[in-house]
């Protein structure tokens, strides 16, 4: 099963809940990889203990303008539908930041000027950590986009753990990332909490997993802390909420010590439970 944990909004417990429900299934005997798609920020590290295995530079294809036999015909700048080309009078600009590799320009340019060559924007990190395995990606500073990353590491996790429950912990928003994050996934957990910012963002992630035709439910992190008007949208809505995690002062010591949730909190314990208890019943 391929399970993407996403939000609407930042802060809203998305990878501690990703973290411990990685670790809770990997002590029930299950074959577990964890997959940290918040390439511009990841942190899911923080709170395990690892033992790095693999680093693997990342690269995203980029035109590179080859000047001998260009006729300045304009062509690649027409195709271009991410202004990552301007043609000039005298030259070819190409700007990498833009680039979104998807080969027009090169594969349409009459005289083969534009061939692609890889552009180094990120790394992808393979680890060991206790009971699971643990991929992320981190993007170089400076780089802009996130999304060819964020492929590669599902690519990744696709190919070196096909036998593995795959839980990938999704950047948050609604924008391309979260796309790219979930598009491919089986099931989506959308973690909110009872606040007027917490309903307003995720009912933009409901939105968005609409017209990705995801199957997805809700947990309602921090619980008590606000209204019910997030359950009574869920409600409204036909949408299962799967658990209710109670705001505790607790939780909140033990994330800032980057420490494992479930084995200190017995009501916490419970929720992760729940959450597995409908992922099975998926089946």
């Amino acid at each position: 099963m391929k399970l993407t944990i996403a939000s609407g909004k930042g802060g809203t417990g998305k990878t501690t809940l990703s973290v411990n429900l990685a670790s809770f299934l990997s002590r029930l005997g299950k074959k577990v990889v964890l997959g940290d798609l918040d390439v511009e920020e990841p942190n899911s590290e923080l709170f395990l203990k690892t033992e790095l295995k693999e680093e693997r530079v990342f690269h995203k294809m980029v035109p590179k303008w080859e000047s001998q036999d260009c006729t300045l015909c304009g062509e690649c700048n027409e195709n271009c539908n991410f202004n990552a080309i301007i043609a000039l009078p005298s030259e070819i600009l190409v700007f990498p930041e833009l680039c979104h590799s998807c080969y027009a320009c090169s594969e349409l340019c009459p005289t083969n000027s534009l061939p692609m060559v890889p552009n180094r924007i990120g790394v992808i990190r393979d680890f060991k950590s206790d009971g699971f395995d643990f991929v992320e990606g981190r993007l170089d500073l400076g780089q802009e986009m996130a999304v060819p990353l964020i492929a590669g590491v599902i690519e990744y996790v696709e190919e070196n753990y096909k036998d593995s429950f795959k839980i990938f912990d999704a950047p948050p928003g609604t924008s391309c990332p979260v796309i790219e994050a979930a598009k491919e996934s089986d099931f989506v957990l959308l973690v909110t909490e009872s606040t007027p910012f917490g309903l307003n963002d995720l009912k933009l992630a409901v939105e968005t997993m609409r017209v990705l035709k995801k199957d997805f439910g809700v947990i309602i992190n921090r619980y008590g802390i606000g209204d019910n008007r997030v359950e009574e949208y869920c409600k409204d809505e036909n949408i299962p909420v799967i658990s209710k995690i109670k705001n505790d002062k607790e939780v909140a010591k033990l994330y800032s010590r980057g420490e494992l949730v479930y084995p200190h909190i017995k009501e916490f314990e419970n929720s992760i439970k729940e959450i597995v208890r409908f992922l099975e019943g998926l089946k």
